[in-house]
């Protein structure tokens, strides 16, 4: 019975964050403007310069373009999690969970549960921008589903790491310092934003196998975004994308939610 009680104690914590979500739009605000920008900046300030398929910016760029501008976006997204905890290590909010009868794993399951509702709404307000500056979904409804279904996978994955990093470094501050420093390259360092070809050769074999290039690449097949006369990848990670990408999120689902969940109860027992 211990099994049901969790998941009940769970959906409590994500109604309270999502609650918190509404009550201070700020937070989604500024979480939606900035890849706003990045959608902007990059398809008309360096798209041009940029070729994709043989052609240089244009509609082209701006359809491969959006999927990686997804792909980052809902991995910075995931560092909410881990400011989150941070805030309510830091007012005092876990000391009273502590006091009620609720099952420990519900503070964290419940607030990466919370952050996968703050990606959808992030998600269908980069698709309403996408749809303005030119990008379409080319495959099926299906494709279309499962494209966003593999970047919320992903995205909930890293939510557990940053979840394990919030409740080890209990300040909101040194948790979005440290994962800027973490996240920023692994993003830039990948297919997101311009092809792998323009890499050097080093940075290219890192990017190939960077699952942040996997979930793009997915995402871009899913919608059906890959421009004609787009070289076929040669990396296995890239020719199977999704397979790579789900392996990468049982990983790291494995790894940390274990982890996070033993580092929440030593914080808690100071």
């Amino acid at each position: 019975m211990r099994v049901p009680y969790a998941i009940a104690d769970a959906n409590v914590v994500a109604k309270r964050n999502i609650i918190k979500i509404k009550r201070v739009p700020d937070l989604l605000v500024f979480t939606t403007l900035s890849p706003i920008m990045f959608v902007l900046l990059f398809a008309y300030v360096f798209g041009g310069a940029i070729a994709i398929g043989g052609e240089s910016g244009g509609a082209a760029y701006r359809e491969y373009l959006i999927a990686g501008i997804f792909a980052q976006t809902v991995v910075f997204g995931a560092t909410i999690t881990g400011a989150g905890l941070a805030e309510d290590v830091k007012k005092g909010i876990i000391d009273r969970f502590r006091s009620l009868p609720m099952a420990p794993s519900a503070v964290l399951t419940g607030r990466t549960l919370s952050d996968v509702v703050n990606n959808v709404i992030v998600l269908i307000v980069m698709s309403l921008t996408g749809l303005l500056v030119g990008w379409r979904i080319r495959g099926s409804f299906l494709e279309a589903l499962g494209g966003y279904a593999i970047l919320l996978v992903f995205a909930y994955a890293i939510s557990w790491v940053f979840a394990w990093v919030g409740m080890l470094v209990p300040s909101p501050e040194v948790v979005n310092n440290a994962s800027f420093i973490i996240i920023f390259p692994i993003t830039f360092v990948a297919n997101t934003f311009v092809p792998l070809e323009s890499l050097p050769s080093a940075l290219q074999t890192f990017a190939e196998w960077n699952p942040v290039s996997t979930v793009t690449q997915a995402a871009r097949e899913l919608f059906g975004n890959i421009p004609p006369g787009t070289p076929e990848p040669t990396a296995w990670p890239l020719e199977n994308p999704v397979l790579y990408t789900l392996i990468w999120s049982v990983v790291i689902l494995a790894i940390f939610i274990p982890i996070a969940n033993a580092q929440y109860r030593v914080s808690t027992s100071r």
